[in-house]
């Protein structure tokens, strides 16, 4: 009898979107049309809100007539707005739509924002609440408090994963072989970031493993510094962290390690706690 073979697909994907949908053709179960109209919509940038089927195929790597058929469908359903002087396109309110199921969603949130506030008023920081999305931390929550900071998180901003205090606090918040399965995709997808931050992820498994946070000193912008510290959640939510920024020339050397340090960690303790996943000393 012959020996039955394992199902392809998600069975063999244990963190989403860490996979290349050109690895996945001859994966049945996997939709390559789905994943292509969904790489057009991740073309659109803060940077480039407008782009036409050239431009969207220059970043895509698609064809440009598979360009056309997409961006055609994508408008037609609402995912896509087309400004017929400029023949080209811009994010439709479908998008926007998708994301609050999930915003309204996230328990974490509601937990976290009376500390989130709190936080920032004792400190002077920004404080915002991120998850990882394929290579980068996107924003679940914000409190800015830091007005000097040019760089204003958003609710949806992303930051890059290696090159954050947050991004690297969420990798350390992963077991082992989920950690390496990221380092993997980044030193493949984006060598030149991962040689540039290689450093500063070595030097923040030290800090981590003693202290139990993260340290930016202007990694991703030269003149933002930020501290990071994971939140544990129940096995089935998607990590979560928390960072403090600050603007680096108007900060007192060494404020964020020696001051706020002690403050985000007390934060996220107080968060585990009512979230129901820490004990009450």
């Amino acid at each position: 009898m012959a020996t039955k073979q394992p199902k392809r697909g998600m069975t063999s994907i244990t963190l989403p979107g860490l996979v290349d949908p050109h690895d996945l053709a001859e994966d049945r179960q996997f939709s390559m049309n789905l994943a292509r109209g969904l790489n057009v919509l991740r073309a659109f940038t803060v940077a480039e809100p407008v782009l036409g089927n050239r431009d969207i195929a220059e970043r895509t790597g698609l064809p440009k007539p598979t360009v056309s058929r997409l961006t055609y469908t994508l408008t037609l359903l609402g995912y896509l707005t087309r400004d017929p002087a400029l023949q080209k396109y811009r994010l439709g309110s479908g998008v926007l739509s998708l994301s609050h199921p999930l915003l309204a969603g996230a328990q974490v949130r509601q937990v976290a924002r009376p500390f989130m506030e709190q936080l920032a008023r004792s400190t002077g920081c920004s404080v915002n609440l991120g998850m990882r999305d394929r290579a980068d931390v996107v924003y679940l929550d914000a409190v800015r408090a830091d007005k000097a900071n040019p760089h204003w998180p958003d609710i949806g901003s992303t930051r890059p994963l290696l090159a954050s205090a947050m991004g690297r606090a969420l990798i350390q918040s992963l077991p082992r072989p989920d950690q390496a399965a990221i380092l993997n995709y980044l030193k493949v997808h984006d060598r030149a970031m991962y040689d540039k931050h290689r450093a500063s992820w070595e030097a923040d498994q030290k800090l981590f493993a003693a202290h139990g946070f993260c340290h930016s000193r202007g990694d991703w912008r030269k003149d933002i510094h930020a501290i990071a510290a994971p939140i544990r959640l129940p096995a089935r939510e998607q990590p979560v962290a928390m960072n403090c920024t600050l603007i680096g020339y108007s900060m007192p050397k060494d404020k964020l390690t020696r001051e706020v340090a002690p403050l985000l960690l007390e934060a996220v303790h107080q968060i585990e706690i009512a979230y129901g996943v820490r004990a009450t000393n």
